[in-house]
């Protein structure tokens, strides 16, 4: 059975580094329009990992025009992914940073984490 799981389970991309809640990043997806290719960039705070085997994704929020806060998943393993940046590692006490959803300005940052 377990062989049977690892054959259809979609093999990693390795374009990713480690990702971990309240990183600042900016993932770079391919989107497809008609016959052309583009990249699109999002920008923003990772509030949620999921992990899973196949179905492991993570969430970006960012702001957008007139305060609006918009949010979206990826599939970490999706062959769409070009690259992710990070741009920014913040320390953070929590796994999902649902709470930053009803902050707005200086009460929405984060401390940035510093290696020593």
């Amino acid at each position: 059975m377990q062989e049977l799981l690892k054959s259809v389970e979609a093999k990693p991309n390795e374009n990713l580094p480690k990702l971990n809640p309240g990183d600042l990043v900016s993932v770079h997806l391919r989107i497809k329009e008609g016959d052309r290719e583009r990249i699109q960039v999002t920008k923003g705070t990772v509030i949620r990992l999921r992990k899973g085997g196949n179905n492991a994704n993570f969430t970006v929020r960012r702001t957008a025009a007139n305060g609006v806060g918009v949010e979206r998943t990826f599939l970490l393993s999706s062959p769409r992914i070009e690259k992710i940046e990070i741009e920014r590692r913040s320390s953070v006490r929590r796994a999902q940073l649902y709470y930053l959803r009803d902050r707005t300005g200086k009460s929405a940052r984060l401390k940035e984490k510093f290696k020593n």
